[in-house]
């Protein structure tokens, strides 16, 4: 199992002055879940070198075994520091792609035409591909075989509107990840806030929040079986 996680490069909260990145649970868990399992994980940034870590998800209040056991791993946190860059991957070297969320992919992966294309291929080729809470952003503007959204017409899930009123961040987002499904046509589902919840619909894995990271990589692990 060759399995490529994409990270954001962004670190900037909009315009609060405040640092954002990727989420470390969504990224640790199914870190280790599918670590654990055998699999050799790829690490990729849009930019390369240091994927920005979220303040916020390194406090002592969204601390998980997962994460406690990041901030002990070394050569995770030295692989964190020094990503590929995602220009230089090739879906065909690996046999899923996952994406943990955080804010930052909301303002450069949702928009990056590597990452884009990367996820049309990966979806062409019918390879497991996995989001979890803000990350599905990176859908925004992937396209479907057809030329449609890829979304449209898939069960799906990802941080809700309800979520981010609860972290105050509504006006602060460029775009929310709920609003982004439904109007692309997703067949958008959730559950209560902050409960694990993952769906999959084909090759299609997402996840609503922090909590379904684990859901979404053992979905992933399955899919590879």
């Amino acid at each position: 199992m060759k399995i490529l996680f994409v990270l954001t490069s962004h670190d900037k909260l909009g315009d609060t002055g405040k640092k954002t990145g990727f989420w470390v649970e969504e990224f640790a868990n199914p870190y280790y879940t599918l670590l654990d399992k055998g699999a050799t994980i790829t690490i990729a940034t849009p930019k390369g070198g240091a994927a920005p870590i979220d303040p916020s998800s390194d406090s002592p209040e969204a601390a998980t075994e997962a994460t406690k056991r990041f901030n002990n791993d070394a050569e995770a946190k030295e692989r964190i520091a020094n990503t590929n860059v995602l220009a230089d991957m090739n879906p065909d070297d690996f046999d899923a792609v996952f994406y943990p969320g955080g804010h930052g992919p909301l303002w450069d992966l949702a928009n990056d035409k590597i990452s884009i294309a990367l996820i049309e291929k990966f979806n062409i080729q019918g390879k497991p591909i996995g989001f979890v809470c803000h990350a599905p952003a990176a859908l925004k503007n992937v396209k479907n075989i057809n030329g449609a959204p890829l979304v449209k017409g898939k069960k799906v899930t990802g941080f809700t509107n309800s979520e981010e009123a609860a972290v105050g961040l509504t006006n602060v987002v460029p775009f929310l990840v709920e609003d982004m499904m439904n109007e692309n046509g997703g067949i958008y589902s959730k559950k209560d806030d902050w409960q694990a919840y993952a769906i999959q619909d084909g090759n299609l894995i997402t996840g609503q929040n922090p909590a379904s990271s684990e859901l979404v990589a053992e979905k992933l692990l399955e899919s590879l079986k």
